[in-house]
């Protein structure tokens, strides 16, 4: 049998393509099965450190501090959710508040619009009345739809807890594992993107959790200080939407002024809000950011916006989040594996300025030209 690499690059691109696409096909059909085994993956290792004290530290048994740590995440996943529960409950109860800024600011607009465009209330009122006409015969289908999205919230949040207690317990064995599979040809690589993996990993997500309170603290304070109702949980929304790479502060943004525009009777504060926030962005992109997420992550906005996409596509919500630590651990492979370095330069950050360039084209020419057997003069230019 033919290696793949004596094969010409076309049928090894085929091939190559075609698994991509297989990969891609199973993780849409067995999203259900991936995101939760995905995020399990993800927590065992931010776990690790903390299992690691109970059992070596306080002398715990293996099972007793693996389940101590997955009870203490399940405790601040529990807090965050009965924050959040509290919060929309409080929104709900304000509905005739809610209900009246609403009116008010659509007499506004309706009279702007009378103004702008000659279009009569009357032609404006049958317009929306049309459009609502068709969004209640959708109504019971959303009403399932959110339903559903509860129900298989409270299956994800177990499922995750199961795995990731199962992970850390076999966690040796998982190891021992994935070595002995390339026991033959690559085990000392597979030993260090393992530790490296791990260790980059559990510095970012612990870095984006501090990253996240931080922002939460500072949206939070602004609101209040502007006078938005809601504002802690508006604050520590929008930094959970944060972790979202470059679409999340939009989001948030966008979340936020909405709210704030049927709670609030001065068009001013959405103003204020917008400005803040963006204000906040940038410090937290040039100064919070790189001191506490650091530089762990090189990875190209390039290819973070698309594996963002690519995630929401295949995974929905999960994969957006999941798409960064995804991303992250493919390049760690990629630069320890010599077929795929050319990857791992790809989806790394590391530019190139214009001088290195050119000295780069220079050195490029000059063996070119070694080989051809002609010969670079003085006045030779590099373009």
């Amino acid at each position: 049998m033919i290696p793949i690499k004596q094969h010409p690059f076309y049928i090894q691109f085929t091939i190559k393509l075609f698994m991509v696409v297989l990969l891609c096909t199973i993780i849409i059909y067995a999203k259900n099965i991936v995101a939760p085994l995905a995020f399990s993956i993800l927590l065992s290792i931010l776990l690790l450190p903390v299992t690691n004290f109970l059992s070596q530290k306080l002398r715990f048994p293996n099972m007793l501090a693996n389940l101590t740590a997955v009870l203490f995440a399940l405790a601040i996943i529990a807090t965050l959710i009965y924050f959040f529960s509290h919060q929309i409950a409080r929104f709900l109860n304000d509905m005739p508040s809610i209900k009246a800024h609403l009116e008010m600011h659509y007499e506004t607009l309706q009279h702007w619009i009378k103004q702008k465009f000659n279009l009569s209330t009357q032609d404006q009122e049958l317009m929306i009345k049309n459009a609502s006409g068709r969004a209640e015969t959708k109504g019971t289908q959303f009403l399932g739809q959110t339903f559903f999205t509860i129900t298989q919230t409270v299956f994800y949040v177990i499922m995750v807890a199961i795995y990731t207690f199962l992970i850390l317990f076999y966690r040796h064995n998982i190891r021992r594992f994935l070595i002995s599979v390339f026991h033959n040809t690559n085990e000392q690589q597979v030993a260090e993107v393992l530790v490296e993996s791990k260790g980059i990993v559990q510095k970012y997500m612990l870095g984006l959790i501090i990253e996240m309170g931080i922002i939460a603290v500072l949206n939070s304070s602004i609101l209040l200080i502007i006078g938005v109702k809601y504002a802690i949980f508006l604050g520590v929304f929008s930094a959970i939407l944060n972790i979202i790479p470059y679409v999340g502060i939009f989001v948030g943004v966008l979340f936020t002024s909405l709210i704030t525009l049927t709670t609030s009777s001065h068009l001013s504060d959405i103003v204020w809000v917008i400005v803040c926030f963006e204000i906040i962005h940038f410090l937290d992109a040039n100064v919070i950011m790189p001191r506490i997420v650091g530089s762990k992550v090189k990875i190209n906005a390039l290819i973070t916006i698309l594996g963002v996409v690519i995630g929401g596509t295949l995974m929905g919500l999960a994969g957006i989040f999941l798409a960064l630590p995804t991303i992250a651990i493919l390049k760690i492979i990629f630069d320890r594996v010599d077929d795929l370095k050319p990857w791992g330069m790809l989806f790394g950050d590391d530019t190139i300025n214009s001088f290195k360039v050119a000295r780069l084209k220079k050195i490029m020419k000059i063996k070119l030209n070694k080989k051809t057997g002609a010969q670079v003069g003085p006045d030779s230019s590099v373009k």
